[in-house]
């Protein structure tokens, strides 16, 4: 068997064996490592040249050196110069092996500070989400029409169990449902009548509306790991008083006078894409993807009724004008009318015409409320009889799904807009579009909203926009917002303009 050099890697000549390691090496070689450094090379023991042990071999046999030569010393520096190189190299193996060791125990210490630095910043974006709602909620008592933390069993949690995990069946519109609705009816056409074309008392000229500029901005109102406002409403009654619903799954209740706010309403399971304020009650209606629709009591921040009239995502409620009953549409191609005092859906429509039935996108009630008009995914704008329950006209012409739908408040024009960056006027009476509004290449158009007085049209989506009706001029542009606007609303006599949008704000627009 033959011994190799732990150093040289070579034969010896006159090997040796260290006791502290148990390694043969080169005598020479390691008398010389021993002179530097006085420890074994292998494991670094402490190691003087009278502890090697030499190990007695047949000699080595080498080729006879040359008989010509004459230069001994040349061949002496040489061999010197084979025995450094030697130990330098066998240096550079140690110094590697502890980089590579350093290395690694850095590589690990990197991704614990990873760890460490995500977590602290999920810590700040929390406290800065509960930084931002500080102000909002500072003024917030336990009495009165304050915030009172929602449950996280609220009490229709017997409701919401397994039954209710189903569409409700219908109740069926009975003869005193119908007759109620005509009688609101007739209520609102003689008022209307009554004030014919006078322009309200106070309401905002077109130089006033061409001077608007933002007045506030709020942004602690919804979370801020999920940002995004998807949907808003005013208090009819009160427009100080204002809901939004955001991408948080939460629903929150605002005052702009006091710029508290009132509730947060918690309970949906996904992100809330509907809100309406009722005119006269302290109730906010919510509808989400989650199939579910919520009446909310403001005061007590519990939900009050839990309407499930749909087995697809809700997107579209309308309350009616008798403040009873509501409209809703959903993906499963069907519109509902129900009972919000009971929670009874009372009916439940699809599209007969087709075979394919398109999914319902919006949904809103004419004034009167005798009819009302729904948005499809096939671009179509469809209008129905309430009471008769069938579609009694369709309004073609855009393309993309059916985005938003308005009714002016004189009941005879219709605003509609859809994935195709136009806004589309139509004349009730006549049935046809008299009036497209072309907007600038892919503007996204996703919420439009008449004033009380019908005088002038609102459009959010990639900015607000405000129009004035019959000449259909445009007033005015804000930008404030660095995302797309979902919502809009105006104020008492358009006083002033609130918007909401996916960078988490909402805000109002008036004189300055």
């Amino acid at each position: 068997m033959a011994l190799c050099c732990a150093i040289s890697n070579e034969v010896p000549e006159h090997p040796v064996i260290s006791p502290a390691s148990g390694h043969v090496f080169e005598k020479r070689l390691i008398e010389k490592y021993i002179l530097e450094n006085g420890t074994d090379p292998m494991n670094g023991a402490d190691l003087s040249a009278d502890g090697l042990i030499e190990i007695k071999t047949t000699a080595l046999v080498k080729p006879r050196p040359p008989s010509a030569t004459s230069v001994p010393a040349i061949l002496k520096s040489l061999q010197d110069e084979w025995d450094a190189v030697m130990l330098h190299s066998f240096t550079l193996r140690q110094q590697l092996q502890t980089a590579r060791q350093e290395l690694s125990h850095a590589l690990y210490q990197h991704d614990a500070a990873c760890r460490v630095i995500a977590r602290l910043t999920k810590e700040v974006t929390a406290a800065r989400e509960a930084l931002a709602t500080l102000k909002p909620q500072a003024g917030i008592t336990a009495g009165g029409v304050g915030y009172a933390p929602p449950a996280q069993a609220p009490a229709y949690a017997a409701e919401a169990g397994a039954e209710a995990a189903q569409p409700m069946e219908e109740a069926g519109m009975s003869e005193e449902v119908i007759q109620k609705l005509q009688d609101k009816a007739t209520l609102l056409t003689a008022e209307r009548k009554k004030r014919g074309k006078q322009v309200p008392e106070g309401l905002a000229t077109i130089e006033d509306i061409r001077s608007y500029r933002q007045l506030a901005s709020h942004t602690g109102l919804h979370s801020a790991s999920v940002p995004g406002i998807l949907c808003l409403d005013m208090c009819l009654k009160d427009t100080s008083k204002i809901v939004t619903g955001g991408n948080d799954k939460n629903v929150v209740v605002f005052n702009k006078d006091t710029e508290q706010v009132m509730a947060i309403l918690k309970g949906h399971s996904k992100k809330v894409s509907s809100v309406i304020y009722h005119p006269e009650d302290e109730l906010v209606i919510s509808a989400s993807p989650d199939c579910s629709i919520r009446v909310w009591g403001v005061q007590t921040a519990q939900c009050a009724q839990l309407i499930r009239a749909h087995d697809a995502p809700v997107t579209g409620i309308s309350l009616h004008a008798t403040g009873d009953y509501l409209l809703s549409c959903s993906t499963d191609m069907h519109w509902a009318f129900s009972d919000i005092r009971t929670g009874r859906v009372l009916t439940k429509v699809s599209d007969t015409s087709t075979q394919a039935a398109p999914a319902l996108t919006c949904a809103q009630f004419h004034p009167d409320g005798l009819i009302f008009g729904t948005g499809t995914e096939d671009s179509v704008i469809k209008i129905w009889d309430l009471k008769e329950r069938t579609n009694v006209a369709n309004f073609p012409g855009h393309q993309g799904p059916v985005t938003s739908i308005a009714f002016s408040e004189n009941g005879y024009y219709l605003a509609t807009s859809a994935e195709d960056s136009v806004v589309k006027l139509w004349d009730l009476r006549k049935l046809k579009n008299f009036k497209t509004i072309q907007l600038t290449d892919k503007y996204e158009v996703r919420s439009l909203c008449f004033d009380q007085s019908g005088t002038y049209l609102a459009v959010a989506g990639s900015d607000v926009r405000v129009y004035l009706c019959k000449q259909w001029n445009e007033l005015a542009i804000f930008n404030d917002h660095t995302a797309t606007a979902t919502g809009v609303q105006f104020g008492t006599n358009a006083t002033y303009v609130s918007s909401a949008s996916m960078d988490r704000s909402l805000k109002f627009f008036g004189l300055p």
